[in-house]
This record gives C-alpha cells, sequence and structure tokens, in this order.
C-alpha cells in the first residue's frame, strides 16, 4: 500500500513538473508585426557618418546635394522591382530610403513616406500600410513638441495631413489639417482658409461622417455669400442639402432647401423646381409626424413638384410626386382623393411609357376599389395590372393572387 502511494506521488510531482516545463517552454504569442523596419538604426553606406542614435545627422549642403540624387535612384530601383512583381524586394528599398530621408528633414520623409504609403494601399500590403502610419505619428507627435516656427509647420502639416490620406487615416489626416486651419485662420488668409476647409469637408464626406461635415460646409457657405461667390453658395447649399438629408435633420434641410428655392425662382430655373420641391415636400411630411398641421406643406409642394414637372413634360418626376401625394393621401385616411390622383398618375405614366409605373398605378387603384368595396372596379383594375405584367414579364403571380382575392358577386 506504501509502495503504491508513493508511485502515485512520484507521478503526481512528474506530471506537475513537466506542465511547469511545457509552461516555460511555451512560445510567447508573437507580435501582430514585427518591428517598424522604419525605426532601424543599422549604418548605411550612404550616409556619409553611421547614426549614433535615432536623431536625424546634421548634413552639410553638401552631403545633402549628393545623397539626394541617390535615394532618387533607390526610389527607381524600388518602382522597377515592383514593375518585375517582386513587391517584397521593392518595399525593402523602399524602407531603406525611407529611413534615410529622415535625414534631409521632416518635410521631406513625409512627402516620400507619404508617396509609398500611396503604393502601399494600393497594392493591399497592410504591414506597410501600418509601418508607414507608425512612422507619420512619430513625426506628428515630434513636430507638436517642437513648435516650429509657423512657416514650416504649415507645408508640414499639410503634408502630413496628405500622408494620412494616402494611408487612409482620416481622424489623423482630420487633425493635421486642423493645425492649418489654426495657422490659416492667424494669418487671416481667407483663400487658404476656404481649401481648407473644403479639404477638411470632403474628407468627412469621403468617410460618410455627415455630422462632422456639416458645419465645415455651413461655414464655407457664409464665406461664399459674405464674398459674393454665387456658383459656390449654389454648390454648398447642394451639399447641405445631402449632408442633412442623410443625417435626418429635417429642419436644418428644410432651411437650405428653402434658399436653393429663393435661387432657382430667381434665375428662372424651372428644371430644377420639381427635384427641389420633392425634397421640401419630403421634409415637411417628417416633421409633420410630431406636427400634423405641417402636413398642409407637404401637399403643397408635392403639388406644384408635380405641376411643374407636367409643364415642363418631366413625366418621370410628375409620376414620382403623385405617387408621393397618393401615400399621403392613403395615410390620413382621404381614399377618394387617393383614388382621384392614381386616376391621374395612368395618364402620367401613360405619357411617360413608364410601363411598370402603369403596372404599379393600376395595382394601387385596385387596392383602393378594395378599401371602398367597389369589388367590379378592383377587377378591373387588378386585370390591366396583370395584362401588363404578362408583357413585361414580372409580378405575373402577384396580380394572379390579387385577382382570386377579390370577392366574387352573389347571384
Amino acid at each position: 500500500m506504501l509502495q503504491r502511494l508513493i508511485v502515485i506521488v512520484t507521478i503526481s510531482i512528474l506530471f506537475s513538473s513537466s506542465l511547469a516545463l511545457a509552461e516555460s517552454k511555451k512560445p510567447k504569442p508573437p507580435d501582430k508585426f514585427p518591428p517598424n523596419p522604419l525605426e532601424f538604426t543599422t549604418p548605411d553606406p550612404l550616409l556619409p557618418r553611421s547614426p549614433k542614435d535615432k536623431k536625424p545627422l546634421p548634413l552639410t549642403p553638401q552631403e545633402r546635394q549628393r545623397l539626394e540624387p541617390e535615394l532618387d535612384e533607390l526610389n527607381k530601383q524600388a518602382a522597377a522591382k515592383l514593375q518585375a512583381g517582386d513587391e517584397v524586394a521593392a518595399f525593402e528599398i523602399w524602407n531603406r530610403e525611407l529611413r534615410l530621408r529622415r535625414f534631409l528633414g521632416s518635410l521631406a520623409e513625409v512627402q516620400a513616406l507619404s508617396r509609398v504609403g500611396a503604393i502601399a494601399w494600393n497594392q493591399n500590403n497592410r504591414q506597410e500600410v501600418v509601418y508607414i502610419t507608425q512612422r507619420l505619428q512619430a513625426i506628428q507627435k515630434q513636430t507638436q513638441q517642437e513648435k516650429k516656427s509657423s512657416e514650416i509647420d504649415l507645408e508640414l502639416w499639410r503634408s502630413l495631413g496628405q500622408a494620412y490620406q494616402n494611408v487612409r487615416s482620416p481622424k489623423q489626416a482630420v487633425e493635421a489639417y486642423n493645425q492649418v486651419l489654426l495657422a490659416v485662420r492667424q494669418q487671416k488668409d481667407t483663400a487658404a482658409l476656404v481649401e481648407t476647409l473644403k479639404t477638411i469637408g470632403e474628407l468627412h464626406l469621403s468617410w460618410f461622417d455627415y455630422r462632422q461635415a456639416a458645419p465645415v460646409y455651413e461655414e464655407l457657405l457664409s464665406l461664399a455669400t459674405s464674398q459674393g461667390e454665387y456658383v459656390n453658395e449654389v454648390t454648398y447649399l447642394q451639399q447641405l442639402a445631402e449632408i442633412y438629408a442623410q443625417t435626418q435633420q429635417s429642419q436644418q434641410s428644410l432651411n437650405v432647401l428653402n434658399k436653393l428655392g429663393e435661387i432657382y425662382t430667381n434665375e428662372n430655373n424651372l428644371i430644377k423646381i420639381p427635384e427641389l420641391k420633392l425634397a421640401i415636400a419630403s421634409d415637411y411630411e417628417s416633421l409633420g409626424k410630431t406636427n400634423p398641421s405641417l402636413l398642409v406643406e407637404a401637399f403643397k409642394n408635392y403639388q406644384e413638384a408635380y405641376t411643374t414637372a407636367w409643364q415642363l413634360q418631366e413625366f418621370v418626376s410628375a409620376g414620382e410626386a403623385l405617387q408621393k401625394i397618393i401615400a399621403l393621401y392613403r395615410s390620413q385616411g382621404q381614399i377618394d382623393e387617393a383614388l382621384e390622383a392614381s386616376q391621374i398618375l395612368v395618364d402620367t405614366q401613360t405619357q411617360a411609357a413608364n410601363f411598370y409605373g402603369l403596372m404599379q398605378a393600376y395595382d394601387e387603384i385596385g387596392q383602393l376599389y378594395l378599401q371602398r368595396k367597389e369589388y367590379p372596379q378592383a377587377l378591373t383594375a387588378f386585370q390591366k395590372g396583370l395584362q401588363l405584367a404578362q408583357q413585361l414579364k414580372h409580378q405575373e403571380v402577384y396580380f394572379t393572387e390579387q385577382i382570386k382575392k377579390v370577392p366574387k358577386p352573389n347571384f
């Protein structure tokens, strides 16, 4: 019994020791990426002196003149390797070039990082994009700490912003351009202010950040209005209309659309009116959910959209306006008015040669007659819809089912 106990204890000790040994030998999880090659400080034969630390060597003008063409040559070699299909070798050469560009100053390095970053992104080389982004962040941090003169900062921050755009880092890009924005505001450089705001606004929109874009375009609109720049004013109003539509800010959208409406009316630019009135009506309809009195304005603008579109023989837009009117009538329980508008919709879709829309109009009429329990008229409408469905080879089953559902008269 004692011998058996000793064996069990011995086995337990050996098992525990094996676990401990296995634990000690267990490999550590690898880093997501290996060390950033842009931070290597290995001596390079192209440098006149070996760097003792990560700080750039203070090169003489003559040394810079000799180094720059050598780095341009490295860029050409890397491009040739990539063209030949050797991406690994290409980025090894580019990384060497980028390490050496650091000795030409922050601006030259950032511009090179921006160029190679764009290539890395286009090649879907995520690892290289991360390396370049990390290096850009290090330069940004260093620049903020050094507080260089505003003129140098301005060019450097613009380059940083562009570089971040090239590696698709929108948040950092906006941070960089905001530094530019501060500088040009202080300098009261209106032209530079407008260009910077446009860059920031476009950057927000490219990443569908509409709420951040809104105040930027509001400021651009204010600047264009104050300077009497009519074309830009219209452009920014149109952009804001899209932004507020995307963010479902109906009241702000209305404010912008009404300004556009005044401009189009003063210009007698009727071609723009139907689409504009449809958007205005839609905003009033949204606001009408909490304030039903505004639905009158929705009806009014839908009707104006239809009338103007019909006058312009824009039958597609006219049909769209009628569909909105019908839906609004139905939501308010005004079946007779909806039915009347649906009959007009049939004429409109016929004029537009929109057979799919005509088929939908007959469906609308059939549903409305069903609500009124006027079954023969409903049946006729669905049969006309089926005829079109058969021609279009679309929704045939649907209309067949609708016809079956219509109550038959009792004789």
